[in-house]
């Protein structure tokens, strides 16, 4: 197997002031991957980016990026990581060019006309290029953090919450321009509140809660896995109690007894069969029926409630 292009090993953080923000985190980020870490506010996210892009010192433990250690090799590494942050950290008074000019500089890169004008052209910028940062809308000060991250051409792209406050309109810009890097090799890795920004752009989704990681999985594996399905029956009679006859299955009455719900494991479905058919010959009809799948957000839910 390829080494991962991230490795984090037993990595904890203790501030001063005692609050343990990472307890003892292992990870490996594969290359080329698009990674979702979730987490409720205070969970660790920011942290965690934070010590692998050389922000903030680890208290204890090691990170890798391309097999190089993220303290003794910090020029290197930090050459092949791009960071776009939560908070804004542009100069208001520059304009965009200057400013992904300047940037692309600070890592050694010679200027490349070319490469930058694509970026600035791929998150609509190029407009705007001889504009103060200042004058900008929130949005397009948002964008101009991304054209910063990738001016330097960078081979991982760090997203801290790229979408918090954005308007719908550019965050589907940013799924697309995801979606471009990728294809080009760019290991992604994203923090959101946002579960539906995970469901719709992850391969693998990572859950922090408390400093730990709590869950590690592949989104789709995850789905399956953990992702519940509900067959909800609209009976033509309401029911009083659920029928003895019935015990067997994990049946639910709701809405005065009017309604039926089955609920029932991803994969499962031979299992509708057979209470549909024990439902007819115990003479109780449905006039309409119809099944709801667990979505991600379902699942995060559940699972922070449960490391709680």
């Amino acid at each position: 197997m390829a080494q991962a292009v991230i490795q984090v090993k037993q990595l904890s953080k203790t501030y001063n002031s005692g609050f343990s923000a990472l307890k003892q985190i292992d990870l490996d980020i594969e290359r080329g991957e698009i990674f979702a870490l979730l987490g409720p506010n205070g969970a660790g996210k920011t942290t965690l980016i934070s010590i692998i892009c050389g922000i903030v010192n680890a208290t204890s433990g090691q990170v890798l990026v391309n097999g190089l250690d993220i303290v003794r090799d910090y020029r290197a590494t930090r050459a092949l990581i791009g960071l776009v942050p939560q908070e804004l950290a542009v100069s208001m008074f520059e304009t965009v060019w200057d400013t992904v000019t300047f940037t692309r500089g600070l890592f050694g890169k010679a200027l490349d006309k070319v490469y930058l004008e694509k970026v600035l052209r791929d998150l609509s910028l190029w407009d705007k290029r001889h504009s103060k940062i200042m004058t900008l809308s929130g949005g397009m000060k948002r964008r101009v953090l991304i054209a910063k991250a990738l001016a330097h051409e960078p081979e991982i792209l760090f997203l801290d919450e790229p979408t918090a406050g954005v308007d719908v309109e550019l965050r589907r810009d940013m799924w697309a321009l995801i979606r471009q890097l990728r294809e080009k090799g760019t290991t992604i890795i994203l923090t959101t509140h946002y579960i539906e920004e995970a469901e719709e752009m992850a391969d693998r989704i990572g859950v922090i809660n408390k400093g730990n990681i709590i869950l590690l999985e592949e989104k789709q594996t995850l789905m399956k896995k953990l992702g519940k399905k509900q067959l909800q029956l609209q009976l033509q009679q309401p029911l009083a109690e659920i029928p003895a006859a019935l015990a067997g299955y994990p049946l639910e009455l709701i809405k005065e007894g009017q309604e039926l719900v089955f609920t029932f494991d991803a994969g499962a479905e031979a299992d509708i069969a057979s209470l549909l058919r024990r439902l007819d010959e115990l003479h109780i009809p449905f006039r309409d029926l119809q099944t709801h799948q667990s979505s991600l957000e379902d699942i995060f839910v559940s699972l922070v409630g449960e490391s709680q």
